[in-house]
């Protein structure tokens, strides 16, 4: 049986957090969470330059494997031992290995260097966000907590911004400070994450009740064992062929890894890394398979945006990136007003059904949009889609902490951020796949239907040039699609089949989007809503503490979190058992 230790309390001897406590609390946070989304943004513009230089453009995919891989995984692992041990470590330690990881690949010498040095940088960014929102779950009440939350929209809504224009200059910069301008792309996290750093260690205090026990260890291995192979194979399966060899091989370790992981989950029990016991929690069981879903319809869905605003549109990749705010100002004033009205009227359910709708209609709008589309129309479908995520993703995470006891908000906050990158990875495996294969054909017929027409034939009579470029790059009967520069080189009515077949590829995509998003909708109908606490888990947990110490041993008492479909009122005075 666990042997339970109690830590020194903080010399205010509660865990109740002021307004102004928590606002020093989350500036620490907010700064290692924009280590995490600055990296992500910065590197959508910079990595072409960056494969180019290390003369690995082919090899490129294997740099953000590698970063996938680590950051998914770990995040379970950080949720777990943060329980056990603390967020505070743990945070800071996410920090101090994403700086040395960031500091490692700006000394990259080859693409084999850089995928290693950014496998150990995901390592760091794996708990940046979990540790985040888990840390908000132990200081402010659930009803208050996703007005919280919103702030952290912000940084990502700030870093989806400044990302793009800074990836741009540095990839764009041959020398700053006679270092290689795209090297600044990650030498940049270093003083940000030292800053971070030091505003954690000096305002991030908060009382620990450590919980002896067994730490999973053949979990962790068979998480690994099931997971490496199926990641890189949703990575790498569209180069190798899904049928191929390496692919057959990756999905039979995969599947005996996860067969064993949840075996040893089940005999680990209360200790386990994911307890199995979380799953039957109806709230958290909706939140990991909403979030999954999610997760694809997001990711999978939203990729094809960029290269529509840069091929069709012909938008550079720093201008792409600036055409998507009003994607972010959706999901910032979703966020915002979910979490201003969940606050008021301490109810969450409807908040995800709302978002999931709105996806669903934009994910359908987005299947209407061609090569002719203006780009107001797009960018409002945009604002739509936001307004969706904005309303869908911090609701879900409130209402899984509020589900579950306060020692096991770390790892239920791991849990759906895991299953909602799972979700985001399988997403863009199958959707790029689907639009690779279906592009070739499309293109094709654009071409064939433009050639019948007389403004076609004229413009390729007019410039011999061009129709030799447009001959050898649709030689293949539907467009070379690793190298797209090519269209920049023709006129507009030249360079237009292309773009309507490009187009028509894409809303195959978005028509799969929407059929993924409609089983979102679905599922989320299932949540239910349960009575928000008000008390934060923090306080909660000093509370069955105090409670477990005059309870005269009754096993039972107090942590055991809200009964899952509870919708009994709370008592005047009191929070339900265990709400976080």
């Amino acid at each position: 049986m666990s042997n339970t230790e109690t830590t020194a309390p903080p010399p205010t001897g509660s865990a109740d957090f002021t307004h102004r406590q928590i606002l020093t609390v989350l500036a620490g946070l907010m700064m290692g969470m924009f280590l995490a989304a600055l990296d992500q943004t910065i590197m959508a513009t910079a990595t072409r330059t960056i494969a180019d230089d290390l003369h690995g453009f082919d090899l490129q995919a294997w740099a953000t494997t590698a970063f996938l891989i680590t950051s998914t995984i770990s995040t379970p692992l950080y949720g777990k031992l943060s329980d056990i041990y603390g967020r505070r470590p743990f945070f800071l330690f996410a920090i101090g290995i994403f700086i040395v990881g960031s500091m490692l690949c700006g000394l990259s010498q080859n693409m084999y260097e850089l995928a290693a040095f950014r496998a150990i940088q995901g390592v760091g960014a794996g708990g940046l966000m979990s540790l985040a929102l888990a840390i908000i779950g132990d200081i402010v009440p659930p009803r208050e907590r996703a007005r919280y939350q919103g702030f952290f929209l912000a940084v990502f809504g700030t870093a989806s911004v400044l990302g793009p224009i800074l990836g741009g200059f540095f990839a764009g910069a041959d020398k700053l400070l006679w270092v290689d301008g795209w090297r600044w792309v990650f030498y940049l996290n270093v003083p940000i994450g030292i800053a971070a750093m030091a505003v954690v260690a000096k305002v991030l205090h908060l009382p620990h009740h450590r919980v002896n026990h067994r730490i999973d260890w053949p979990g962790a291995i068979t998480l690994i064992v099931g997971l490496v192979p199926l990641l890189t194979v949703a990575e790498q399966g569209r180069t190798w062929g899904w049928d191929s060899g390496r692919s057959i091989l990756c999905y039979v370790i995969g599947a005996i890894g996860i067969v064993a992981f949840v075996f040893v989950e089940r005999a680990y029990k209360e200790e386990a890394l994911l307890p199995l016991r979380l799953f039957g929690n109806r709230t958290v069981k909706v939140g990991a398979i909403s979030s999954s879903i999610l997760g694809m319809a997001m990711f999978g869905g939203l990729m094809t945006v960029p290269l529509y605003l840069q091929i069709v549109k012909g938008a550079s990749a720093t201008a792409a990136g600036l055409q998507m705010i009003p994607f972010v100002v959706g999901i910032m004033a979703g966020s915002i007003t979910a979490g201003q009205l969940i606050a008021r009227t301490g109810r969450y359910r409807i908040f995800p059904i709302i978002g999931s709708i709105l996806m669903v209609a934009a994910l359908a709008l987005f299947a209407t949009i061609g090569a002719d589309t203006p780009l107001w129309r797009t960018m409002l479908i945009m604002v739509l889609m936001g307004l969706g995520l904005g309303g869908n993703m911090q609701p879900m995470i409130t209402a899984v902490q509020n589900a579950v006891s306060p020692r096991e908000i770390g790892v239920a906050t791991s849990s759906v951020t895991f299953f909602r990158s799972m979700g985001g990875t399988l997403g863009t495996a199958i959707f790029l796949s689907v639009l690779f294969n279906v592009l070739p054909g499309k293109i094709k017929d654009a071409f064939t239907s433009a050639a019948q027409t007389d403004e076609f034939r004229t413009a390729l009579a007019q410039h011999p040039d061009q129709a030799k470029i447009l001959q050898q790059a649709t030689s293949g009967g539907g467009g070379d699609l690793s190298d797209t520069s090519w269209i920049n080189k023709l006129t507009d009515v030249l360079a237009h089949p292309f773009k309507v077949g490009f187009s028509d590829g894409i809303q195959v995509v978005f028509l799969l989007a929407l059929a993924v998003m409609i089983v979102g909708l679905v599922v989320v109908f299932f949540l239910p809503e349960i009575p928000l606490a008000q008390r934060s888990a923090q306080a909660q947990r000093e509370a069955d503490i105090l409670a477990a110490e005059n309870s005269d041993g009754v096993p039972g008492e107090v942590g055991a979190g809200p009964l899952a479909g509870s919708a009994a009122p709370v008592p005047a005075g009191k929070s339900k058992d265990g709400g976080a």
